[in-house]
């Protein structure tokens, strides 16, 4: 067993080339360590988990903690660059990347406030009105799909992937659609992974609108989900305090939108790439949610999970992560590990993607699960239903994908209609 106390310096990973063509550096990776130490965007020290046995057991490991109102205090000692570390003791010792209000939800919780706040939204956030939803899911995308009739070409990105998932977020939470623009800056900001003054700036705007958005639901109440977080109780009386209701809309918001809007974009261009696999579909449109649930896992919308730290050191695979580290696991490296899945660089949307990490596992399983499936599902049917000879208009090697530690999403999707 080797002993990682003194580990060697991160790897540069998160480049420009990295964020294009993934994949291939993460198998080496994978086939290199289990645990590997990489810099992340913003200059910090995580280790790299790639192997999906290794993934999914450190997903409900307990020895890694979720908590970042303790975790930003391990923040100073992970910095790579010693003077990044100066610069940020020098502005705050306590700053950390997002106002710690927004550090107060489930996802940056552990037991037993993870359970605690779990259990009063998932009151709110019920399989029944997430179904409820589908046939506005399925009007919205048709009405999305008609306003590009008789067009030659779109970016299907700011046409379709973007605004059906924002869309049903903003009816389901009961945000106004005319905040859309704004909101969309500040979510890619901030899940970029970059410590920059402009995502600290958009993160404490978005506090700022969190706040009086959910002042106003709690003066006018509204048949939407902020306003039954605002009123939502458990059996014993307990509700969500002030800044745990922020954290939750910010949570919510940007979950609820993100991972859904790359499912979709991520799922088109694989179709796109793989005539074959459009022809199984239509000869049988029944193969629609198991082809989701490939997408999700051949390339999938999030690449990497949201930080952990080891409360003491743990071994992966032999290698011993010491106490008060980051984890980073790579749900696109497990996803593709050959270890778990047959030919894993290949699309098979007869697969059965049943043990899919793609939203997670365990206690922190992504509760908005269902509806990021019913979406992806009727948005890409009802489009290559209604587009059969929709093609790129560049080479796939030419598209842009966004520069972010978590999400794996491309800029745009230009696309011939016709």
């Amino acid at each position: 067993m080797r002993d990682a106390d003194a580990p060697p310096r991160p790897l540069d990973l998160f480049t420009r080339a990295f964020y294009q063509q993934p994949y291939e550096t993460l198998a080496d990776l994978r086939r290199s360590s289990p645990a590997v130490p990489v810099m992340t965007p913003n200059g910090l020290r995580t280790w790299l988990v790639t192997r999906y046995e290794d993934a999914k057991e450190l997903l409900s490991d307990a020895r890694l903690s979720k908590d970042m109102r303790v975790g930003r205090d391990l923040i100073p000692r992970n910095f790579v660059d010693p003077d990044k570390r100066e610069e940020f003791l020098r502005e705050s010792g306590e700053r950390s990347q997002f106002p710690q209000v927004l550090s107060v939800h489930m996802l940056d919780s552990d037991q037993p406030d993870h359970t605690r706040l779990r259990r009063l939204v998932g009151g709110a956030f019920t399989a029944r009105r997430v179904e409820s939803l589908r046939p506005r899911v399925e009007s919205l995308t048709d009405d999305l799909l008609d306003r590009l009739e008789g067009e030659e070409q779109t970016d299907l990105m700011e046409a379709l992937a973007f605004p059906v998932p924002f869309t049903v977020i903003c009816w389901l939470l009961g945000v106004p659609p005319d905040d859309r623009a704004k909101f969309r800056r500040w979510s890619n900001l901030m899940v970029s992974g970059a410590g920059t003054q402009e995502v600290l700036d958009a993160s404490a705007e978005m506090v700022g609108y969190l706040h009086d958005l959910l002042e106003a639901k709690r003066a006018s109440p509204e048949d939407d989900m902020l306003s039954d977080l605002i009123g939502v109780s458990d059996e014993s009386g307990d509700r969500l305090t002030p800044d745990e209701l922020v954290s939750m809309a910010f949570l919510l918001l940007v979950a609820g939108h993100e991972t859904t809007v790359n499912l979709i974009g991520n799922g088109v261009l694989a179709l796109l790439q793989r005539p074959e696999t459009r022809e199984q579909l239509v000869a049988d449109p029944g193969l629609w949610p198991s082809a989701v649930q490939e997408f999700l896992r051949y390339d999938g919308p999030v690449s990497h999970t949201t930080w952990r730290f080891t409360t003491e050191p743990v071994e992966v695979g032999g290698v011993v992560i010491p106490s008060g580290e980051f984890v980073t696991i790579s749900l696109a490296a497990a996803a593709r590990d050959p270890e778990r899945y047959d030919d894993p660089d290949e699309l098979d949307i007869t697969r059965d993607g049943s043990a899919s990490l793609a939203f997670g596992h365990g206690i922190h399983h992504c509760l908005g699960a269902p509806l990021a499936r019913l979406e992806g599902a009727v948005v890409l049917s009802r489009l290559f239903t209604r587009y059969p000879r929709l093609r790129l208009t560049v080479d796939p090697s030419e598209l842009g994908w966004r520069e972010s530690l978590m999400m794996r999403g491309l800029e745009e999707l230009p696309v011939f209609l016709q």
